[in-house]
């Protein structure tokens, strides 16, 4: 990994009402080897109903404790006085520190990080920036389906998708996002542009309906279509970073599945930055993630048969 002194991004961690999750969230951040270098800020959202009264209260009674431990190098926390949802918080959250600072590292409250996730993406935010066709870093990789051609080289790959789950990109790029979606009636009707968003993974465009439908509350597919639009690429590293332990029924927007599994080294791994060029190979078998083109046909006959039957 090079050496090259670029300027550390500050973390951002939301989290909520999984105290067990967060704990073992920020003591495995804690254990990187830049985190006494790196300022941390935690966004902790209010409850949305009585249930999460107790759980929401729980997380916030561990992380008032985190400043006088001095993991970091500075912990500042916010502390929503009312329910904003998981999009808004982020969008907000976001907002107000890449402003600030230029460039930042977003993880949520489910995400375990390899001791070098902060070196990775320190790194990769500094060595990307310039490159103009780079929308942002991803820490994690899903290590049970990534299979890579036996002459690929690079520790990196890209990807026309962008990840959630340990994530950074820049202030000029996050700026570059319509929250609203002001285009979409063009959208819904293009083949083309349904195609082209779906470069990413077959469930995209359809997730982006669901979106505009008022069904589902995402920032990550708004992020990823404005990324779609301007066809700009993610760098994904080969040895995952990140691990998901949120996939266990806990959150409030996964179920429970192994399909997104990940390994992550206990120990710094070695990763070369350099300029990539998209892999075919690979951007198939990263599509294939999130269905084939054979369950992508059998998932839209399914759909069109409720519709005409009424159910």
């Amino acid at each position: 990994m090079s050496n090259l002194n670029w300027l550390h991004a500050p973390v951002i961690v939301f989290v909520y009402a999984r105290p067990e999750h967060t704990i073992r969230t920020i003591e495995s951040l804690a254990k990187n080897d830049l985190a006494d270098e790196t300022q941390v800020h935690i966004y902790s959202d209010a409850p949305k109903n009585e249930k999460a009264v107790e759980s929401v209260a729980a997380v916030r009674e561990y992380i008032d404790s985190l400043p006088r431990r001095k993991l970091f190098k500075s912990v500042k926390i916010v502390k929503a006085e009312f329910n904003k949802g998981l999009a808004n918080s982020v969008i907000s959250g976001v907002t107000e520190i890449i402003g600030n600072y230029g460039r930042a590292i977003v993880v949520e409250d489910d995400l375990v990080s390899a001791p070098d996730f902060l070196k990775y993406m320190n790194g990769a935010l500094g060595y990307y920036e310039s490159d103009r066709r780079i929308w942002s870093i991803s820490g994690y990789t899903n290590s049970s389906k990534m299979i890579f051609p036996k002459d690929y080289r690079s520790d990196l790959y890209l990807s026309y998708r962008g990840s959630s789950w340990g994530w950074a990109t820049w202030r000029d790029r996050w700026d570059r996002v319509d929250w609203e979606v002001s285009d979409y009636p063009q959208f819904r009707k293009s083949r083309d542009l349904r195609r082209r968003l779906n470069r990413g993974g077959r469930d995209m465009a359809d997730m982006l309906d669901l979106q505009m439908q008022g069904r589902i509350d995402s920032w990550a597919i708004r992020w990823c279509y404005a990324q779609s639009k301007l066809d700009m690429l993610t760098v994904y590293p080969v040895v995952s970073r990140i691990k998901n332990i949120g996939l266990d029924g806990s959150g409030t927007h996964s179920g429970t599945t192994s399909e997104f599994d990940a390994t992550i080294g206990k120990d710094a791994s070695k990763c070369s930055f350099e300029r990539l060029d998209l892999d075919q190979r690979i951007g198939q078998v990263f599509r294939d993630q999130f269905g084939t083109g054979f369950d992508h046909t059998v998932m839209r006959i399914k759909k069109h048969a409720k519709r005409l039957l009424g159910v």
